[in-house]
């Protein structure tokens, strides 16, 4: 077992890198939609079906082959319109489809399904041309966007803790995706680094100087501080104070708590760096940067006409949103004693993102129950005239990450479980299962290993679940080597790349511009097909910001390959032929399966 290299050849083909064309037949799906749309738009011709019709042609994944390998339910959809039986419908729509070399044919099924079978040929030579591409031939759905990508968001109070995980990963696999695909993306830190806390840690370290040592262990420096903001009235009023002074740009308040802000930031960097995220303090845009602004947003508001005073408070009420009696929910931007509130900064962070970052598209990956917030903020956004560039909002909320009695995740003693420890019991798990089934590996190449397995099995437990779903954490399963787990889709990587290293300790090497890709065994197709889902795959996480299906998709394409592998001999292939076919095979799943951990935040490894 050894970490990762770059010097597997079959992952590495010298490719020529090719321009980001926008194809608008970059999948079998696209092209039968527009087949399907020249059929429908051949019938109005003929009076069959009225004009005017602007019906969405859904086309999917056939779930069983024998069946076909996509399907649409069209003729369903459109048989009221058109005073036809779905069936009837559904046999003119064949009639008038367009003859195509990648469709073999159409068959009718149930009440009036389209069952497409795909040209296994016209198959194999679109994954030709994907091997041949440096980005496996992967285009993006639509033009190439700037996407403003707000994640992690930590509390710079304290240490980052298990409840930022979500956030931090989740956004982090979706705005790589949206890399790849082409888009400028923009991360933005939203921290938590101005308010009470500060006034509060302001406070306890005038009545208690701490060294640079006590105040690196911010976790403990904190809890005092906020012991003492509770059982003393005349502490939490001076904290308070200290939050005005702050606010003001006073010179100590300001320094002291630019030394806060830096230890807390380091803390939160070396936890980027061990969970392989793009995250660097260059990104970090938090609630103090909008400051200045505030003041200016309440004003604006108030030119808007959407401003109305409540008990002190100025507040924007929106009629769509109400309690269960039905009185307007109130937006505050501004509390009766002046202050201003999370509200206020997220509407200067939208204007911000529309009118300076010039953003198409900003996805906010904040926990769920914050949903009705961002409902609410967005709504006040566009009314306030905000968001002048048809910027989309949208809220990519998560659940909770639950302990095995399905509460929320604490440690043992009820507390707040800190990042950094989870991913140390993750990496010394890890350990102790790579030393057993590795006993004579070198201490130091374990320990590389059961870094990467540690840490990607922690991200894949909560990227592989429904980012809008709750789960539990459990240690035993992420680490499993069978389910849809990391280690198992490692494994699985590993065993591709088995293949040509014994290959070349045969003293043959694969060239991967050589030969064609042939289908014949019903387990190459079945890759084969799955292979050339890639591209929708990963368009699915973009336009809806769910790792889960990219998960899925792995999960479901190491299955194929490992019974492509156990019947599909590769190197014991009856002919020269047949070995380049499934050694192109083989290094095109490779090549899939290693992006698609990489899109993810998963290092992967030669050997296991």
């Amino acid at each position: 077992m050894a970490p990762a290299t770059d010097n597997a050849q079959f992952f590495h083909p010298r490719i020529q890198a090719r321009p980001r064309l926008r194809s608008k037949e970059s999948t079998m799906k696209d092209t039968i939609r527009q087949l399907i749309q020249q059929a429908l738009s051949q019938l109005v011709t003929d009076g069959v079906l009225p004009e005017g019709l602007t019906p969405a042609i859904q086309v999917e994944n056939a779930k069983d082959k024998k069946n076909g390998d996509f399907a649409s339910n069209i003729a369903m959809m459109l048989a009221k319109p058109a005073g036809l039986k779905p069936r009837d419908l559904a046999e003119k729509i064949v009639a008038a489809l367009p003859a195509d070399e990648q469709i073999t044919r159409v068959d009718i099924a149930g009440p009036g399904f389209l069952n497409f079978f795909q040209n296994t040929q016209a198959l194999a030579s679109r994954l030709d041309e994907a091997l041949a591409d440096a980005t496996l031939s992967v285009r993006k759905n639509g033009p190439a966007q700037r996407v403003v990508v707000d994640l992690s968001a930590p509390n710079l109070a304290k240490e980052m803790h298990v409840g930022h995980l979500r956030s931090t990963i989740i956004g982090d696999g979706v705005a790589s995706v949206l890399e790849f695909l082409g888009d400028t993306v923009i991360r933005q830190n939203h921290v938590g680094d101005w308010g009470t806390q500060f006034g509060m840690l302001l406070a306890y370290l005038q009545e208690t100087p701490a060294t640079s040592d006590e105040l690196a262990d911010l976790e403990n420096f904190y809890r005092a501080a906020k012991g003492r903001f509770d059982e003393s009235e005349e502490f939490a009023e001076r904290a308070r104070g200290l939050v005005v002074k702050l606010q003001a740009g006073d010179a100590e308040c300001l320094s002291l708590w630019t030394r806060f802000k830096d230890i807390s930031l380091s803390h939160c960097q070396e936890v980027y760096e061990r969970l392989n995220v793009k995250l660097t303090p260059k990104d970090v845009m938090g609630e103090s940067a909008y400051n200045d602004d505030l003041a200016n947003v309440v004003a604006d508001l108030k030119k808007a006409g959407l401003l109305v005073e409540s008990n002190g408070a100025q507040c924007v009420f929106l009629e769509e949103f109400k309690t269960a009696e039905g009185t307007p929910l109130p937006v505050i931007v501004q509390k009766a004693g002046g202050g201003y509130l999370y509200a206020t900064t997220d509407l200067a962070a939208i204007r911000y993102r529309s009118n300076v970052l010039k953003a198409d598209r900003a996805l906010y990956f904040v926990d769920q129950r914050q949903a009705l917030h961002f409902q609410q903020v967005f709504e006040v956004a566009r009314r306030a005239g905000f968001v002048t560039n048809g910027m989309q909002m949208e809220h990519m909320g998560f659940g909770t990450m639950n302990g095995a009695d399905g509460r929320p995740f604490k440690t043992r003693d009820g507390g707040t479980v800190k990042l950094v420890d989870l991913l140390d019991e993750a990496e010394e798990r890890a350990y102790t299962l790579v030393k057993e089934k590795n006993p004579d590996v070198a201490e130091d190449e374990l320990r590389s290993i059961a870094k990467a397995v540690g840490i990607s099995a922690v991200k894949y437990a909560d990227l592989s679940k429904h980012r809008a779903s709750d789960y539990s954490f459990n240690f035993d399963q992420m680490l499993s080597f069978e389910g849809n787990t990391a280690p198992y889709l490692l494994y699985a990587y590993t065993r591709v790349a088995g293949v040509f290293r014994k290959l070349e300790e045969k003293g043959e090497t694969f060239d991967a511009s050589a030969g064609r890709i042939i289908l014949d065994a019903p387990q190459e197709q079945d890759l084969a097909a799955r292979l050339a889902q890639f591209g929708e795959t990963v368009n699915t996480v973009a336009e809806k910001g769910t790792p889960h299906v990219l998960c899925a998709y792995l999960y479901d394409l190491a299955g194929l390959f490992s019974s492509f592998y156990e019947n599909c001999p590769i190197l014991a292939a009856e002919n020269p032929e047949q070995q380049q076919s499934r050694l192109r095979l083989a290094a095109l799943t490779g090549r899939t399966l290693k992006q698609g951990l990489q899109l993810l935040g998963l290092d992967t490894l030669e050997r296991m």
